[in-house]
């Protein structure tokens, strides 16, 4: 394959293209080979709402933004598209669309992994008598077997945020889509399968394992699409992309889209690009990605974890015949509880909430519950409400913002302790990113809480560069994974402080009794919206 760095006769410095679509923005970064950002541009994503509690993108907005962000960054460089040796690709989770196999033509928006048109259809499949004899049946087979496997599905309970149910929703309500199925007229894909067709002129339907394995349709344990699960539901085998390598030559983009053919060497889901970003390659490699909502992640090896508290194990990447799995647990409400606060105005800018939540010695025994999407591991409960607790005359807004700081640092202790106590690994590392680790105060009390040291990388967008990780690795561009670490830079190292968690040696610490409040305050938020 000729590179970049060979045409017209001459070498010419190369770099890397890496976009990250994401919930709220996309953006692209070109990376020189010390991983430094030599060019950027960002758009926003464009949510559409047609109902309350359905969200969709339009898929051929989505597609103009990636060129347009793609077109920003190289301009941004003062560099040449000709100089870009290959390109990343970094997307969300979940959020899908179908199209004519033939036109190219989607059927309908993309279906985002927040919609929640298939709540119905979730909750009385989970509650049926199908599901309960699966269990059974299941848990029968573990016990004899004691294949995890089993195990696995014994405790499968199925969720609006994995495409399964979506999907089978579209295929009941839409006709025009299921005559497509039936005339073998229909592709469906992810974000990234979506990009990877148009950036090829429809050469190319393929998704990578660490998308796949986040749909809820993929069995992580055999590596492949679950007939099972797909004829339970009736979903079409026959739509669903190919599932490669995540570092995999996927082809090339076709010239009309950016003047040049650029080589495809990586396609990630976001979350297993931020762990490969923040060079989580080892067995207890921690990452903690605190953007729109917290999602920590723990390298697991080569085996995938079966949980019974609701951390996920999703493949974090396939590169070659090395399979890297994750456990994933995840608090939706981090940053989205923040900019709440923001639209309240108790605070204009959100880096005024560090200087504010330390300006007060505690938050006057108010307690925060940041669920305005229920409670996820291990409270699993999307009936609880988001609330405030222990409000008084004296409460003033310092107050408010250091409650609301607090429930990040506390769910993620929450989450912390949850992957600990299911996992057994040891712990190696801890890294934070996403935009809210650039608070100070909430980093400082995760550390004292972890009782362990809690990294920040100087770069804050660790899923686009972990896209570009891969992608250059199988060009060549870097060697191997000690040079990617040896490229790793820290912003700053926040050290546990004596006295702040348990204590030593397993006492009480300053924040215990604060941290009791605030589980008394989640209890009684727990299944508000239940039936009275």
């Amino acid at each position: 394959m000729e590179t970049p760095t060979q045409r017209n006769g001459f070498r010419r410095e190369s770099y890397i293209l890496s976009v990250d679509v994401g919930t709220t923005s996309i953006r692209c970064h070109v990376y020189d080979k010390e991983a430094q950002i030599r060019g950027s541009y960002i758009t926003k994503v464009n949510l559409l709402y047609p109902e309350p509690g359905l969200v969709e993108l339009d898929p051929e907005e989505l597609w103009r933004g990636f060129v347009k962000v793609v077109n920003g960054a190289v301009q941004d460089s003062g560099l040449q598209m000709r100089q870009m040796e290959a390109l990343g690709i970094s997307t969300q989770r979940g959020t899908f669309t179908t199209w004519d196999r033939k036109t190219g033509v989607p059927f309908h928006n993309f279906i985002s992994w927040q919609d929640l048109r298939a709540v119905e259809l979730v909750r009385s499949w989970n509650n049926s008598c199908t599901m309960k004899a699966i269990h059974s049946v299941m848990m029968v087979l573990h016990f004899l077997s004691k294949n995890k496997r089993f195990q696995a599905a014994s405790l499968i309970v199925f969720s609006t945020q994995h495409v399964t149910f979506r999907l089978a929703w579209a295929l009941q309500h839409w006709k025009q889509l299921s005559q497509a199925v039936a005339e073998g007229n229909c592709y469906f894909g992810t974000i990234d399968t979506w990009l990877l067709y148009k950036l090829t002129k429809g050469l190319v339907h393929a998704t990578d394992y660490s998308n796949a394995s986040a749909t809820g349709i993929f069995d992580s344990y055999q590596l492949c699409w679950s007939e099972f699960l797909c004829c339970l539901i009736s979903l079409p085998l026959s739509i669903l992309p190919k599932v490669l390598n995540t570092g995999h030559h996927f082809g090339v983009t076709d010239p009309s889209v950016f003047g040049v053919s650029i080589p495809i060497m990586s396609v990630m889901a976001d979350q297993q690009a931020a762990m490969f970003g923040e060079c989580c390659f080892d067995i207890g490699d921690v990452k903690i990605t605190m953007g729109t909502g917290t999602f920590m992640n723990i390298n697991t090896g080569s085996k995938p974890h079966t949980s019974v508290a609701g951390l996920y194990p999703v493949v974090g990447w396939k590169i070659g015949p090395e399979v890297v799995y994750l456990a994933e647990g995840n608090a939706a409400d981090t940053g989205t509880a923040i900019k709440w606060a923001q639209e309240l105005e108790l605070f204009s800018d959100v880096r005024e909430t560090d200087a504010m939540a330390s300006s007060v010695a505690n938050s006057d025994g108010v307690c925060f519950v940041p669920s305005f999407s229920g409670l996820q591991a291990p409270l699993n409960d999307p009936k609880a409400c988001a609330s405030f607790m222990g409000l008084k005359p004296s409460t003033n807004k310092s107050h408010l913002v250091r409650a609301i700081l607090e429930s990040v640092a506390f769910r993620n202790k929450q989450l912390y302790e949850t992957m600990l106590r299911e996992t057994h690994i040891p712990i190696r590392k801890i890294r934070a990113d996403g935009g809210v680790c650039t608070n100070d105060f909430v980093m400082q009390l995760t550390a004292d809480l972890f009782g362990r040291k809690v990294a920040r990388p100087t770069q804050h967008e660790m899923s686009c560069l972990g896209a570009a990780f891969v992608a250059g690795l199988g060009v060549g561009f870097w060697k191997s994974q000690e040079e990617l670490k040896r490229l790793q830079s820290t912003d700053r190292v926040f050290l546990p402080r004596n006295g702040y968690g348990l204590g030593d040696g397993g006492t009480e610490g300053e924040y215990t009794p604060i941290l009791q409040s605030w589980e008394r305050a989640l209890k009684r938020s727990m299944n508000w919206y239940g039936k009275p």
